[in-house]
């Protein structure tokens, strides 16, 4: 059954239309980066009005669009959806594989801009770094925090081997890379009282990996899994600390996962933190450079 608005509200538009921020089908307390998911691998014969009617299964979507080239209008292979809450881009996240016009496509949450650039920011793991951990905080501390997002495997709070003090941070990983996903998306985690730093635990290979892809700089706030250089210890880590030691890996890939539209498409998604979102070409409606080779996480590898 269609519900309707309540009087003197608009009619919705339809599935290629656009609802600015603050307007009524979302909850205003969830940024739209939450509850939006990046859907890679589209055959192309996808379109906006067949990618909405797979993922609404799910959920009420606000926004909905299949990336096209901008002169040839052909599809790159990659789209956008956009639920009104997160539960319901979780409900399509616990519904996969999914599958559009016949074909496997993998979703994942969005990445901003501003994380896209990270290394590894696209690559698939299960394990999670958590930094700035205090000495009262403890292994069932980090369990009942992120044990709400998903299911845990292993927890390992770091410590000095001569001395048994912690150092600072720990190691926790999970069934689904999904959950890590989930986590990292989120800015801001307080556990046992104390701020703390979320990010994706790289292995050696996987810095390897991320540091080959068109051999950019960063490197900030790089953690690799058990067995690396964890650097200084005592909680000298992210901004500015590269734990592993080599530092200045490169970029995860030429595309991001949150973009912004740009020239015929205005803007509904950004700035955020005074920054907007997509990528350095203006004449795309996300920018970003998806789909141009090169792309850590399995999608650009196709050149449209």
């Amino acid at each position: 059954m269609e519900v309707k608005p309540p009087p003197g509200r608009p009619q919705p538009d339809s599935g290629r239309r656009r609802r600015r921020r603050g307007e009524e089908g979302h909850d205003p307390k969830e940024p739209e980066q939450l509850r939006k998911l990046f859907i890679g691998g589209l055959s192309f014969e996808t379109t906006d009005d067949s990618l909405r009617e797979h993922f609404e299964k799910w959920g009420t979507l606000t926004d909905c669009v299949v990336m096209r080239d901008p002169q040839t209008k052909r599809s790159r292979g990659f789209g956008f959806v956009t639920y009104s809450c997160v539960e319901e881009v979780d409900a399509a996240m616990c519904a996969r594989p999914h599958k559009v016009d016949g074909r496997v496509v993998e979703p994942k949450r969005a990445v901003s801009r501003e994380d896209s650039v990270k290394p590894g920011a696209h690559l698939t793991v299960k394990k999670i770094f958590v930094g700035g951990i205090k000495e009262d905080t403890e292994e069932y501390n980090l369990r009942d925090y992120f044990e709400k997002y998903g299911k845990i495997e292993t927890i390992e709070v770091m410590e000095d081997r001569q001395s048994g003090k912690k150092r600072g941070f720990a190691f926790v990983t999970f069934d689904d890379h999904d959950t890590v996903d989930k986590i990292v998306v989120q800015k801001y985690h307080t556990i046992n009282g104390h701020n703390c730093e979320v990010k994706k635990a790289l292995s050696k290979q996987e810095m390897q990996s991320a540091g080959s892809q068109r051999g950019r700089g960063g490197g900030s706030g790089n953690f690799m899994g058990r067995g690396g250089n964890f650097g200084g210890g005592g909680g000298n880590f992210g901004r500015g600390g590269n734990f592993g030691g080599r530092g200045n890996y490169g970029g995860g890939g030429n595309y991001n996962d949150f973009g912004n539209y740009s020239g015929q498409q205005q803007s509904n998604y950004g700035p955020m933190k005074g920054g907007s979102f997509g990528g350095r070409s203006s004449g795309s409606p996300y920018g970003g450079g998806y789909g141009s080779g090169g792309g850590s996480g399995g999608y650009g590898s196709r050149r449209f």
